[in-house]
């Protein structure tokens, strides 16, 4: 009887000691000192390190320790070590950590004798693996069915493991690991599907992993949906695994055009220089002929700046050598991007924006439909400085603008800036008491310098600086006096003005009989000799002014006290302001000459200044005008229907914008001796039912004579009907709105997973809607939109009824399930009766794939594609692809 009990003692009661132990910490190379087991201790003269006796240790040399920290490890059920304090078995939840390594698992079997660890996971109610070893060291992570681990080689054995490397995954069904960071495996899968079990994989019939660097295989095939494709079969792989950017080849795409032939596109090489820039250079070859290449980089400072740079040239040829129909163009873009941290300097700052290309460019290179619609480019590169605790600052910019419709280019280079904010020299600096009337005189100073030109692409750079660049400088100082209210309602505002301008040449004319100067402006005649004489030339004007501007309010409140409406309010602003300039057309100022035009002897004025590039010279003819306008705005104050849940009075209203802006404006000249009155321009702003509105008109109150010129003759004198108010020049009027789904998820927070609906007789109270709700997904997600834009211009000699033009834009979206999405856009011109760009795109996510079609039923861009792709980007050349280039449908 007694050894039964000590056998049980021996067996059972290390289990009951070490059940409630919560943590233990192993020290290194030492063994258990107590009955607590909580962690190991040295028993002098019986313990041997090494097999070598405490006794016999002098002189000898003590080896390092393979274990030198304490080993952490917890379980929820239960832990049990063995007799001997070597192995330790933890059972459900258990971790063990040691230094970088944490490891997770059901169960996991330590010993100390051999310096291993062993884990695997266990089988759920339903057959399914949980509580899967999960392994870190350090960034990496995996996780298998069972591993065992040497803490002294730090090799280890692992089978079904699954670890990420980089954007991939690979499933092993037996792994070495033979490094730190080092593995090797046989017959394992490749793949960028999160899958438990992935949609597709590159097949390896051997491998070796350098965590963080590379993936070297030896034979490969691709399994789709575990279907093998032993063709075409890679003899061996290399796949960089590196978290850092690396340099690499940049596989390019293949395809056939009609008009270029078959063709590799994007191919080159990517050189990552150093973590402050990188460069790609990339090419396109045609069979045809054409050719392309291109270069960009980005570039990166900390806490200084960023880019990028990018240079594009093509070029392309169509058609036969030798043919009629054979043409060849040469085309260039440029683009550049710099933006410095707002860290780096706060007194000065240098940004970059640069687009420029040749007109053809995106006609014949683009692939983006938005570039290809894109018309207009401008560039700017600016550069700004503070000058601290000054008033002063001054900037620098060269700027670009370009049509590509009719190849125009505008250049301005350089455009200079100096200014000097408003100072008010008499006020003190040490002040007290109220400011006095003096004291608000202020006055503020711009300079700017300018030099640009405007011409076709292909003539800017054949022009002659002194002859066909347009700069000066101008120079603009207003004044401005102490503004005063007048019956503490009305705001009155001097100011005087005065501009300089700084011309480098000017014009001087002389009539020739016969001559025929046909160079010359529309504005001379051809018998008219143009000589420009070189020089400073200072063009100067001046003008006085007075502005009075006050708001007007006026409230109606219902008289009924049960009506939902509280207040409506009118806010009304007039302003009225006079303005006096002198006749800078005098003889005494030099701007305007006066010359024979035809040998009768009359004469006509031309401006010296003619074409400046600030205006040329001011006007001719004194001026004194009154200026006047009215801004209207209504808005009311509603009971707040919506919202039961307020109890304060005034949060129960809310307001609503009737009309947001009314404005109308013009100006009456007191001096001019005809067409004193300047147009009425009307402009309108509201929204009704969330669509907003915008109008606008001008009105002309004088009348045409056959030659459409106006003449000094009123509408309402000569006109009935609405006619009398005026004759339009110019109307517009635009409205848009959007559309959306609402997300069935705040429904349902709305209603409080409530639903009202008819109750079926026979079966459990549930509504209609949530019965259709267990079979049917009716919350499909959706966006609509359209713009509509009507725009008239009056009647001209090109159009004497005038000119209407109407075009409706439509565009939407539709999730017509989680994977599938439906997008589609078009143009209509009304007046044309034609559509515009029309696009549809059908998109399916496969998961791990993307599927998508586009297509562009007609036009110019008339074209469809068809592309089953890798939603990875480290595999985006593994795709399928078929597609109809829009360059196919016309020859250049």
């Amino acid at each position: 009887m007694y050894k039964i009990i000590i056998t049980y003692l021996f067996l059972v009661l290390p289990f009951l000691i070490f059940a409630q132990e919560p943590e233990i910490s192993i020290a290194p190379q030492q063994q258990f000192a107590d009955t607590t087991f909580s962690q190991f201790t040295v028993a002098p003269d019986t313990v041997l390190t090494d097999n070598v006796a405490m006794d016999s240790m002098v002189g000898v040399k003590e080896e390092k320790a393979v274990i030198d920290e304490p080993i952490d490890y917890t379980a929820k059920d239960s832990m049990i070590v063995s007799l001997d304090g070597q192995k330790v078995y933890l059972y459900n939840e258990a971790k063990v950590t040691y230094q970088n390594i944490e490891l997770e698992a059901y169960y996991i079997e330590l010993d100390l004798e051999t310096k291993e660890i062993y884990a695997e996971g266990t089988l759920d109610s339903v057959g399914e693996m949980t509580q899967k070893p999960l392994f870190k060291q350090g960034s990496e992570e995996y996780e298998s069915e069972t591993m065992r681990y040497n803490f002294e080689t730090e090799k280890a054995f692992i089978t079904k493991v699954v670890s990420a490397q980089g954007e991939g995954f690979i499933h092993s069904d037996r792994t070495k690991k033979i490094g730190e960071e080092v593995f090797i495996t046989k017959d394992a899968k490749y793949t960028t599907c999160d899958a438990d079990h992935p949609h597709f994989y590159l097949h390896l019939t051997k491998a070796k992993v350098i965590s963080n660097e590379k993936i070297i295989t030896g034979p490969a095939y691709m399994v789709l949906e575990d279907f093998p494709i032993y063709f075409p079969i890679l003899p061996f792989g290399y796949f960089p695994n590196s978290p850092s950017y690396s340099s690499g080849i940049l596989i390019p795409t293949y395809g056939e055009e009609q008009n270029r032939g078959f063709f590799l596109r994007d191919g080159g090489y990517y050189w990552a220089a150093s973590q402050y820039f990188d460069l790609a250079v990339q090419g396109d070859i045609y069979s045809r002929g054409s050719w392309g290449t291109r270069i960009k980089t980005n570039y990166k400072k900390r806490y200084k700046f960023s880019g990028n740079f990018g240079f594009d040239y093509a070029i392309n040829k169509y058609g036969e050598q030798g043919l009629d129909t054979y043409s060849k163009s040469k085309q260039y873009k440029i683009m550049w991007s710099h933006t410095q941290d707002s860290k780096a300097n706060p007194n000065q700052t240098f940004s970059a924006s640069v687009n420029m290309s040749s007109s053809g460019y995106d006609k014949q290179n683009a692939y983006d439909m938005n570039e290809y619609l894109t018309t207009t480019k401008s560039s700017s590169i600016s550069y700004s400085r503070k000058f601290e605790n000054t008033p002063f600052n001054m900037s620098m910019n060269l700027r670009h603008s370009q049509n590509t419709k009719d190849s125009t280019m505008s250049l301005s280079l350089p455009e200079m800036t100096f200014s000097m904010a408003k100072i008010y020299p008499f006020r003190k600096k040490n002040r007290s008491g109220k400011i006095k009337f003096y004291e608000k005189f202020g006055i503020n100073y711009t300079g700017n310098l300018k030099n640009s030109i405007s011409a076709k692409e292909d003539e800017i750079f054949q022009s002659s600086f002194a002859t066909d660049w347009k700069n000066g400088i101008k120079h603009n100082i207003p004044i401005s006096f102490p503004s005063f209210n007048l019956f503490n309602h009305v705001n009155f505002s001097p100011g005087i003005s005065y501009n300089e301008k700084w011309y480098f040449k000017k014009y001087n004319y002389n009539y020739e009989a016969g001559g025929e100067y046909t160079g010359n402006p529309s504005a001379i005649p051809d018998n008219v000799r143009i000589d420009t004489i070189t020089g400073l030339n200072r063009v100067y004007d001046y003008a006085y002014s007075i502005s009075a501007s006050t708001n007007i309010y006026g409230t109606y409140q219902p008289l009924n006290p049960n009506s939902k409406i509280k207040a409506i309010r009118h806010k009304m602003t007039p302003s009225v302001s006079f303005s006096y300039k002198p006749d800078f057309g005098a003889e005494h100022y030099g701007y305007w000459q006066e010359v024979q035009i035809d040998e009768d002897g009359n004469t006509g004025y031309y401006d010296t200044n003619l074409g400046g590039i600030y205006g040329g010279s001011p006007g001719r003819g004194e001026t004194g005008a009154i200026s006047f306008s009215l801004n209207n705005n209504l808005e009311m104050k509603k009971l707040d229907t919506r919202d039961s849940t307020k109890t304060d009075e005034e949060q129960k209203y809310k307001k609503v914008k009737i009309i947001d802006n009314l404005s109308i404006a013009s100006s009456y000249n007191l001096i001019a001796d005809s067409l004193n009155l300047s147009p009425f321009s009307i402009r309108a702003r509201t929204t009704v039912a969330g669509v907003s509105i915008n109008m606008g008109t001008t009105l002309d109150p004088y009348m045409l004579d056959e030659n459409y010129r106006k003449i000094h003759k009123y509408t309402w004198n000569e006109r009935n009907g609405i006619g009398k108010l005026g004759r339009v020049t110019r109307a517009n009027l635009s409205f848009g709105m959007n559309f959306n789904s609402k997300d069935k998820k705040d429904e349902d927070n709305k209603k409080g997973g409530e639903t009202e609906g008819t109750s079926v007789p026979g079966m459990p109270e549930k509504t209609l809607p949530a019965i259709y709700d267990e079979y049917i997904d009716f919350s499909i997600p959706w966006d609509f939109g359209f713009d509509y834009s009507l725009n008239y211009t009056g009647a001209t000699s090109a159009y004497p009824n005038g000119r209407v033009t109407q075009t409706l834009g439509l565009r939407g979206n539709v999730s017509i399930t989680e994977k599938w999405k439906l997008s589609a856009m078009t143009n209509f011109d009304i007046q044309e009766q034609e559509f515009a760009l029309t696009s549809f795109r059908l998109n399916r996510d496969l998961h791990c794939w993307n599927m998508s079609f586009n297509f562009v039923p007609f036009g110019y861009r008339k074209s469809y594609s068809f592309t089953i792709s890798a939603s990875s980007s480290m595999l985006s050349d593994l795709k399928i692809q078929k597609q109809q280039s829009h360059y196919d449908n016309f020859s250049f």
